[in-house]
């Protein structure tokens, strides 16, 4: 017996009618296809500030440093490499918006496409999440989050113990 299923409907990640090349920080994360812990290393036993990085997660490095380089109108204002995936604050300053203004789309996918490349195949998840960062007090919450996320690496809901 066949039995004729909807189609899956994907959930819309962008806030509808948003500008996302508009000036402003942003909060992403993107994660590894099927959370493979293949980014960095963290020791859940000790208090870790910062993730030993494996060699694609120095290739993610290298790329976050370049963005700025490669778009002029934005730079990275935190980020953390974590196992399985990473979170970015990214802020986009647009003085003079032009036809051909960035969007957090397009970077994005440069950014992973780039990194695709460089280590020969792809590691991530389809998309990615992101939150327009709405005033002072959410970016100081966001900064704070990820600056102790790897300390918090047990409590994380991407982590999958062993």
């Amino acid at each position: 017996m066949y039995i004729e299923r909807e189609p899956k409907v994907r959930k819309k990640n962008r806030l509808s009618g948003y500008d996302y090349s508009s000036a402003g920080c942003y909060f992403i994360t993107i994660c590894v296809k099927d959370g493979h812990e293949i980014l960095a290393d963290i020791d859940v036993g000790a208090n870790c500030v910062r993730p030993s990085l494996s060699g694609a997660g120095a290739v993610i490095e290298s790329q976050i440093h370049a963005l700025s380089e490669i778009y002029e109108q934005i730079y990275v204002d935190k980020f953390v490499i974590m196992p399985n995936h990473i979170h970015l604050m990214i802020a986009i300053i647009n003085d003079e918006p032009t036809q051909f203004a960035p969007t957090i789309s397009r970077i994005i996918k440069q950014f992973k496409g780039s990194i695709t490349k460089k280590i020969g195949f792809s590691l991530w998840q389809r998309s990615f999440h992101d939150h327009v960062i709405r005033n002072e007090a959410e970016y100081r919450q966001i900064w704070q989050y990820i600056d102790e996320n790897p300390a918090r690496w047990r409590e994380d809901r991407y982590y999958v113990q062993m």
